[in-house]
């Protein structure tokens, strides 16, 4: 998927009091100045900062929001990239995985359930379901050529370098872009994930250069973490504050900086390879067990499908392009609907009531079915929640929040069906 690039096309630093349209003629200004002087420079692609008198001052902004002509530039660059993109297995030929792939299109109608954790044996299409979610991902508003992903409508998710400049009245050029689908390798380093300073930048230009990671490309869109379950201590830590907080913050070398880090998290892997901390467990909004299909017929069906996408991709997804442009119409009705949609106080009751007696942690597992449930009925066309719904996601919700019992045998998830069909009867 096409990710968002930088333009070279970049704000200046001004002295608070001057105006955008100062910025051509201080962006040439590079020579040394008078005594109390600014000398201002610019960092593409990076933060910078004023020079008075060869040393750093304290201010720091963010100097890659592009121009219009920017946009244009990034729109061109997105389109080439996508034509030159691997081709993805199309999310629709997927077979079987029904309850995987129902929570992956729950959580790209309604992103704030919190991602989904997917575990289940190896050779199942874990990943391929997963990456296959690009084609269907739905279009949003962003600032051009920022980093972060701002939207420009919501405060909370722009950057500080875009606040200022609304605040301002400082129209900033807004375009569409595809939600953005970014990887995360187990072998990342955490300034790789959380971005880091440029030192040599510093030393040798007197600017503090700021280069943002992969929690900031992955800002509003989707983080996946293959095999999260072997995924090293110190990058849990990254992503469970930036996952609590909604923002990452940066501490290097005496400067500070944050911006926006509200993802979609989506994590796979096979328990047979270790369990996954609690902590994190506990972030996933929803939780999908993947088995091996038994059926013969089916399993051949899987084979051959599979062996006509490796043998031509492109004329194989031609064959989908019907049912995924019909799925992506689906999941475009059903979040534009989704505020219009409501739950009866009595079944939001009786969810609370399934999860007290279920002894679950916290609250996060009745507001993840309450939103769960809501998403489910706006996918199939509804304005409103019946208990089939919550019957249909509340062991998605609920499985990995129950106290472990080494001595019980009983799959969590029939525990929780067990509860549900006791509490609504």
């Amino acid at each position: 998927m096409a990710a968002l690039i930088g333009t070279a096309s970049s704000t200046s630093f001004l002295p608070l009091g001057h105006s955008s349209s100062a910025i051509p003629k201080l962006a040439s200004l590079s020579h040394p100045t008078d005594s109390g002087q600014y000398n201002w420079r610019k960092v593409y692609g990076g933060i910078g900062i004023p020079v008075r008198n060869g040393r750093s001052q304290l201010r720091v902004s963010i100097s890659n929001i592009a121009t219009e002509n920017g946009a244009a530039e990034q729109g061109q660059a997105q389109k080439l990239a996508k034509e030159s993109q691997r081709p993805v297995y199309p999310f629709s030929a997927i077979v079987g995985q029904d309850e995987m792939k129902l929570c992956l299109l729950l959580n790209v109608i309604d992103p704030k359930i919190g991602g989904v954790m997917i575990m289940g044996d190896r050779g199942t299409g874990k990943s391929t379901t997963v990456r296959s979610l690009v084609d269907l991902l739905p279009e949003i508003k962003v600032v051009a050529g920022d980093p972060f992903n701002s939207d420009p409508e919501d405060p909370e998710l722009m950057a500080m370098e875009v606040r200022e400049r609304i605040l301002k009245g400082v129209k900033v050029p807004v375009m569409m872009t595809k939600i953005n689908m970014v990887d995360l390798p187990l072998g990342a380093t955490e300034d790789r994930v959380c971005g880091t300073i440029d030192i040599e930048k510093a030393l040798t230009e007197g600017v503090k250069a700021f280069e943002p990671g992969l929690l900031a490309k992955a800002n509003r869109g989707i983080l996946y973490v293959d095999e999260v379950n072997l995924l090293d201590d110190h990058l849990v830590d990254v992503l469970l504050d930036s996952a609590a907080s909604g923002w990452n913050t940066v501490e290097r070398e005496g400067i500070s900086i944050s911006h926006p880090a509200q993802f979609i998290l989506i994590g796979s892997g096979n328990p047979e390879e270790g369990e996954l901390r609690p902590q994190l467990l506990d972030r996933f909004g929803l939780h999908a067990q993947v088995g091996t299909v038994k059926d013969a017929e089916l399993r051949v069906k899987i084979v051959e499908e599979r062996a006509r996408f490796d043998r031509n991709p492109k004329e194989f997804r031609e064959s989908y392009r019907a049912e995924q442009e019909k799925l992506q119409h689906q999941i475009s009705a059903a979040r534009s609907s989704l505020s219009s949609v409501h739950i009866d106080h009595d079944l939001r009751v009786r969810i609370s009531k399934v999860c007290a007696e279920l002894n679950v942690d916290g609250l996060r597992g009745d507001i993840v079915t309450n939103r769960a449930a809501k998403a489910l009925a706006a996918l199939k066309g509804r304005d409103k929640v019946g208990p089939e719904d919550i019957a249909t996601v509340i062991p998605n919700c609920l499985r990995h929040r129950l106290r472990k019992d080494p001595l019980e045998s009983i799959d969590s998830g029939l525990l929780v069906i067990e509860k549900f069909y006791e509490v609504f009867s």
